[in-house]
């Protein structure tokens, strides 16, 4: 499956911002979809992921109470709403999916990353 992440910006911090991550294929509703996120020199930091059917998501403790994941499986499209930005959340998002769903699973497709700014 073919993914498109798309949404990024600047926005001052305490800020809102929506990522939408866009499938390409039918199958996309078969797989379970992530948010991960890297900032220069650092490893990648997983962020939320949210079940093929939408109806379980997790997220990282950094971030629990301020994103929230969704998606439409009619559209093809996972959404990483994000609210009370800080500056730590700057970061290249990137969204990836699995057919596998849990912990440290593989993540076999990668969308592009968008860049998100939090302005202090």
């Amino acid at each position: 499956v073919q993914l498109q992440a798309s949404g990024g910006g600047l926005v001052q911090a305490g800020g809102s911002l929506r990522l939408s991550c866009t499938g390409t294929e039918q199958t996309f509703s078969n797989y379970h979809v992530a948010w991960f996120r890297q900032t220069p020199g650092k490893e990648r930091e997983f962020v939320a992921r949210i079940s093929s059917s939408g109806a379980t998501d997790y997220y990282a403790h950094s971030v629990r109470g301020r994103f929230t994941i969704s998606r439409n499986n009619a559209e093809k499209t996972v959404t990483l709403h994000m609210k009370s930005l800080r500056p730590e959340d700057t970061a290249v998002y990137y969204c990836a999916a699995s057919r596998n769903w849990g912990y440290n699973v593989l993540y076999n497709y990668w969308g592009q990353g968008t860049q998100v700014t939090v302005s202090s």
